[in-house]
């Protein structure tokens, strides 16, 4: 609130001059009352973002200095790792593997970076095992996109809404549980009190 406030002095010219001039702001101001829409304003600050913008950085990021030394930082990070270093790299799923591996293999022979064991001897079965990993969860998510009807621009809102409906549910199942386990027995309590008064 208070970063909204100075923002809000800050951004308009007029506000701006007085608080220069005098060090005061108008408290009364529309700017101050909490009486604007916050997801327009929040829209002022931040435009929306949608299934194109993150596709179109997806394709700027792929092959970019910027990977590149992401891909290096998480091989260092995580001592060649691999479960952790594609956990960690944006953008990225199991079909890129080869790919990631090969940037990492020029970046160890050009001695950029040191040779993990845990990269270079790596056993077959821990990347039989992830890629089997990764597989089971693309089908799960898809699945799940499939039951939440998904597939549009507006798919992070309609999750999140979900999401809020489904935990919305799950508190009311947990109030109802605890009136039904404390409701009964603070009314017998109540009748037992009243019974030993009227003794």
């Amino acid at each position: 609130q208070i970063l909204g406030k100075a923002y809000a002095v800050l951004s308009d010219p007029e506000q701006r001059a007085v608080y220069d001039e005098q060090g005061t702001v108008d408290e009364e101001g529309e700017a101050l009352r909490g009486e604007r829409d916050w997801q327009e304003y929040w829209r002022l600050l931040f435009k929306k973002i949608t299934v194109k913008d993150i596709e179109e950085f997806e394709k700027s990021y792929k092959d970019s200095e910027e990977e590149l030394a992401d891909i290096k930082a998480a091989y260092m990070d995580f001592e060649g790792d691999m479960d952790r270093i594609m956990e960690s790299v944006l953008c990225v799923d199991y079909t890129d593997e080869p790919r990631i591996r090969k940037i990492i293999e020029k970046a160890i022979d050009a001695g950029e970076v040191p040779s993990y064991k845990g990269f270079v001897k790596e056993a077959k079965q821990k990347m039989i095992t992830r890629k089997r990993r990764v597989e089971k969860e693309a089908r799960e998510a898809e699945k799940t996109k499939d039951e939440l009807g998904l597939g549009g621009e507006d798919d992070l809102k309609a999750l999140i809404q979900s999401r809020n409906k489904d935990r919305k549910k799950e508190m009311d199942d947990f109030l109802a549980q605890l009136e039904a386990k404390y409701g009964n027995n603070a009314k017998q309590g109540r009748k037992k009190t009243a019974a030993k008064k009227g003794k």
